[in-house]
């Protein structure tokens, strides 16, 4: 494994439009490993070209194509990021730095650029979530889809969900093992055009996303 590169795992389904952006915003020595989830508009073709790796994960949901990345990095350190261009990767190295000051895992806390940016549905069903997390004593105020862990760590904290719950069942389970987490503040901002948010672009898609959380909180 190298110790000085960092993995960065974007599942993608029809993320096209937005992977030059995304790909062109990683930070030196942070390689991109793109996890197709189905994609109609071309994007592994898009991200091979622009020199990531690509693997293919058939099954549909974002777990699935987080944990198939997990599989694939080799870095000691991986990071996870959304594919539509809505972050802004020149964060990560802040998630990192703070696994290497003692967090056994950064997430960030996303601060959107303007207020239209993050639905009303999508920002209520997170704050229901994030409020919840904290009566189990995780004091974290963001589900957040930016996140920076060892990978080796995560591998064995045995996250199960391969749905959209993923990023809360790593949150309870984080919570249960004793970990460290540092949660740090990122910048939110729109989507690329020509893609399309499967959570917080539709209230069916938010309710989708809470169906999964609610089956994660009452394990």
């Amino acid at each position: 494994m190298n110790e000085l590169a960092v993995d960065v795992v974007l599942p993608c389904l029809d993320e096209a439009a937005a992977l030059p952006g995304v790909l062109a915003a990683l930070p030196p020595g942070y390689r991109a490993i793109v996890v197709d989830n189905g994609s109609r508009d071309g994007s592994p073709t898009v991200a091979a070209g622009l020199g990531a790796k690509v693997v293919d994960e058939p099954r549909r949901g974002y777990g699935a194509a987080v944990h198939t990345g997990l599989e694939a990095a080799t870095a000691d350190v991986v990071c996870f990021a959304d594919a539509d261009g809505s972050l802004d990767l020149a964060d990560l190295p802040k998630l990192v730095a703070a696994l290497h000051a003692g967090a056994d895992l950064a997430v960030g806390r996303r601060v959107p650029v303007r207020r239209a940016v993050w639905p009303w549905h999508a920002r209520l069903g997170n704050a229901v979530l994030s409020l919840l997390m904290r009566t189990r004593g995780l004091p974290v105020r963001d589900i957040a889809p930016l996140r920076a862990v060892r990978r080796e760590d995560l591998l064995k904290l045995g996250v199960a969900d391969r749905a959209f719950g993923y990023p809360l069942e790593l949150l309870v389970k984080a919570q249960r093992a004793g970990w460290q987490v540092s949660e740090l503040d990122i910048s939110y901002r729109e989507r690329a055009k020509g893609t399309k948010s499967k959570v917080s672009g539709s209230v069916r898609g938010t309710l989708r996303a809470v169906r999964d959380f609610g089956r994660v909180l009452t394990r």
